[in-house]
C-alpha cells in the first residue's frame, strides 16, 4: 500500500520526540551489553539541551526544564513569542527539543499516526521501517483488528526507540455566552471544527443583522486552499469554506450529513466507496464585502479534481496533505446505473438500494454533465472512489478539511504557474493569503457554508454562501461571523467575559471555574484528541546515534505532575493514538533508569 503521511492540525501540529521504556524493557536494555555501554559513553557528559517552545506553553515549558534539570541536564528555554516565530526556527532545525501537539482531526488512528511517524510524512520526525511496516499493516485492518498493531507500534516508537516524549492528553472546553447564544446550536465536536451553520442568536432575528464574534489564536494563515495547510491557523477557517464528502459527528462517526452526498455506500471488501451527490450547493465569489452566489454547481467533475489534486504530491508547491489521500487510486464518475445495481454491500444490499436510503427520491438516471442533475426528478451525480487496497479509514479523510472540494475552473484559472518553478515572491497560487488581506484580488470560491471576504492583522470577516443548501436545516443560520486573532488564552478569556467574542474554543484546565463562576457563561467541555509531546531533532547526530541519551530524556517525565498543576485537567498520554485505541501502555518517569543511561554513579 502506498505510504500515506498525515499532516497536522489538527490543532497545531507537531510533536516532540523522546522515549521512555516498560519495565520489562529497561530489563532487556540491562541484558543487552555493547550498545548500551557504547550509547552510555556518548550520553555521558552530553547533557546540555534547548528546548523550543512558545509563549502560551511557558508553563509546561517550566515543568519540563525542572523534571529534567532534577535528571541532570542542563535546560535551555528557547521560548518564542507565537506560532510563526516557534514554526520558523523548527523547520530550519534549531533546536534540540521541540514542544509540540497533534490533534487527530479526523478521529481515526492512521491519522494520529502516519504524517509524524512514518519515513516519508508530511510531518515526519523519524525514519523507521518497522514503524512504517506497522502503519501500513493497521491502516488495513479494522478497530477490533488493529488494536494489538497499534500497541506494537506504541511500544515500538516510544518504549522500544525514544522518538517522542509523550506529556499529556487534554480535554476540549470551551465558553459560551448564553445570554446572547443558544448555547444548545452551539457543538463542541471531538474532532470535527466548529460547526458554525448551526450557530444561532438566542434572539433569531439577530442572525440576520448581527455578527458571530469568535476568536483562534493564530492570524498568520498558511493557505486558505485547503490541500496546502493542516495545522490551527487554517483548519476551522477551511472546515467552514468548502464542503466535504462526508462529515464527522461529534463523537467521531462518518454520516453523510450536512455534507455534499445525500448519502454514502461501501462496496463489499472495503476498496470502493459511492457517493450519492446533492445538487442544492452553489460556489460563492467575493463581491466587494458581499458574497455572491455564482449559480455554479459543486459538481462531480469538482469532486474528482479536488480529491486527484489532494493525492497528488505535485499538484500544488508546498502540497501539506497529500499523505493524507494517497490511499485512493482512483476517483470517477459512475453514470452507468447498472454499475450500482449489480455491485453489492458486505451485507448483500446493492450499491443502489444503500444509496437510496432514506433519500426522498429514489435514483432513476445517472449523469457525468452537471448541467442535467435534478434530484427531484431522480437525476444524480455519483462519485467513486477506489483505493489502492482496503483501506475503511478513508472516509475519515475525506471528512478533513484537506478533502474540501474547490472549483476546478476557478483554481485552474489562478494556478497558471509552473509548479517547479513556482516563487512565492512572484506568483499568486489560489488561497494565497494575500488575496483577502487586500493586497490582490480576493478570488477565493468557496463550496461551504461561509467564505471569507477580508483579514487584517486582528481578524477576518466570512459572510454566508446565499447558494449552499437554501432552505434546508443545513442552510447557515447567521449572516456574518467575525473570527478575532487573540494569541493570549488571558486575553481570549477577558474578550469572552467582556462580550468582545461570544464563543471562546480552547479556554485553558486552569481557568475553568472562571467560566462556570460567572452567571452569564457555559462551560462545555468533552475529551479531545488532541496530545503533547516532546519532539527530538533527529537530524542531530547528537540523538540519532544516541539512543540511550533519548530514553534519559523519556524517562524524566513525570506525567503526574502535569496532571497536578492542570488541577486533575489533563489525561496520560503515550502517543497520539492514545485518546483513540487504549493501548494498555503506560508511561512511567524512572529516576534510577535515567541515572543508568546518563552514567551517573558509575
Amino acid at each position: 500500500m502506498k505510504k500515506l503521511s498525515f499532516i497536522l492540525f489538527g490543532a497545531l501540529v507537531l510533536f516532540l520526540a523522546g522515549c521512555v521504556s516498560t519495565e520489562s524493557d529497561v530489563e532487556n536494555n540491562n541484558d543487552s551489553d555493547a550498545n548500551d555501554t557504547q550509547d552510555q559513553e556518548q550520553a555521558q557528559g552530553d547533557t546540555s539541551i534547548s528546548i523550543l517552545g512558545m509563549s502560551s506553553e511557558e508553563d509546561d515549558l517550566n515543568i519540563l526544564r525542572d523534571q529534567l534539570t532534577n535528571s541532570g541536564f542542563d535546560v535551555t528555554l528557547d521560548i518564542q513569542p507565537d506560532f510563526g516565530s516557534f514554526s520558523a526556527q523548527r523547520d530550519a532545525g534549531n533546536y534540540d527539543l521541540s514542544l509540540n501537539s497533534w490533534t487527530t482531526v479526523t478521529g481515526n488512528p492512521d491519522y494520529a499516526v502516519r504524517s509524524l511517524f512514518t519515513s516519508d510524512g508530511d510531518n515526519s520526525l523519524f525514519s523507521d521501517d518497522e514503524a512504517d511496516r506497522l502503519i501500513d499493516l493497521a491502516s488495513t485492518q479494522l478497530p477490533d483488528e488493529y488494536l494489538d498493531t497499534y500497541a506494537d507500534l506504541e511500544q515500538h516508537i516510544v518504549f522500544d526507540q525514544a522518538y517522542i516524549a509523550p506529556l499529556y492528553t487534554s480535554y476540549k472546553a470551551q465558553g459560551v455566552n448564553h445570554e446572547i447564544m443558544d448555547e444548545s446550536t452551539i457543538r463542541l465536536p471531538k474532532s470535527r471544527a466548529a460547526v458554525w451553520e448551526d450557530y444561532s442568536f438566542n434572539d433569531e432575528s439577530q442572525n440576520d443583522s448581527q455578527p458571530l464574534l469568535t476568536h483562534q489564536a493564530i492570524g498568520d494563515l498558511t493557505s486558505l486552499d485547503p490541500i496546502k495547510g493542516n495545522d490551527g491557523s487554517i483548519n476551522t477557517l477551511n472546515t467552514n469554506m468548502y464542503v466535504r464528502l462526508v462529515n464527522l459527528t461529534d463523537d467521531d462517526q462518518v454520516v453523510s450529513d450536512g455534507s455534499l452526498s445525500r448519502n454514502h455506500a461501501i462496496a463489499d471488501g472495503n476498496q470502493s466507496y459511492y457517493f450519492l451527490l446533492r445538487d442544492d450547493i452553489h460556489f460563492a465569489a467575493v463581491d466587494g464585502d458581499d458574497a455572491v452566489d455564482t449559480g455554479e454547481l459543486v459538481s462531480a467533475e469538482d469532486v474528482t479534481f479536488s480529491l486527484e489534486r489532494a493525492k497528488d504530491r505535485d499538484s500544488v508547491p508546498d502540497h501539506r496533505t497529500y499523505s493524507l489521500h494517497e490511499n485512493m487510486d482512483t476517483i470517477e464518475v459512475v453514470d452507468d446505473l447498472n454499475e450500482l445495481e449489480s455491485t453489492e454491500t458486505q451485507d448483500g444490499t446493492s450499491i443502489k438500494e444503500a444509496l437510496e436510503d432514506g433519500v426522498d427520491q429514489s435514483i432513476s438516471t445517472l449523469t457525468a454533465d452537471k448541467t442535467e442533475v435534478d434530484n427531484a426528478n431522480g437525476v444524480y451525480q455519483v462519485v467513486k472512489v477506489t483505493t489502492t487496497e482496503p483501506f475503511p479509514q478513508v472516509l475519515n479523510y475525506l471528512a478533513h478539511q484537506s478533502a474540501g472540494i474547490v472549483s476546478k475552473d476557478q483554481v485552474e484559472s489562478i494556478n497558471t504557474f509552473d509548479v517547479d518553478s513556482y516563487d512565492v515572491n512572484e506568483d499568486i497560487a489560489y488561497g494565497d493569503q494575500r488575496t483577502v488581506t487586500g493586497a490582490e484580488e480576493n478570488t477565493l470560491y468557496a463550496s461551504g457554508p461561509y467564505i471569507m471576504v477580508s483579514k487584517d492583522d486582528y481578524e477576518a470577516d466570512f459572510v454566508k454562501n446565499p447558494g449552499y443548501m437554501e432552505g434546508t436545516e443545513h442552510e447557515p443560520k447567521i449572516s456574518e461571523v467575525v473570527v478575532k486573532f487573540i494569541q493570549d488564552t488571558e486575553a481570549a478569556l477577558a474578550a469572552l467575559r467582556n462580550e468582545e467574542i461570544y464563543v471562546f474554543n480552547g479556554v485553558p484546565e486552569n481557568r475553568y471555574d472562571t467560566v462556570e463562576d460567572d452567571d452569564s457563561l457555559t462551560l462545555q467541555q468533552s475529551e479531545s484528541n488532541a496530545v503533547s509531546y516532546l519532539a527530538i531533532n533527529m537530524n542531530e547526530d547528537k540523538f540519532a546515534d544516541n539512543l540511550a541519551l533519548r530514553q534519559a530524556i523519556l524517562y524524566s517525565i513525570n506525567q503526574d505532575e502535569f496532571i497536578s498543576f492542570y488541577q486533575g485537567n489533563k489525561m496520560p498520554a503515550v502517543s497520539p493514538v492514545s485518546p483513540l485505541v487504549d493501548t494498555g501502555l503506560k508511561l512511567e518517569p524512572n529516576q534510577e533508569e535515567v541515572e543508568r543511561l546518563l552514567g551517573e554513579g558509575e
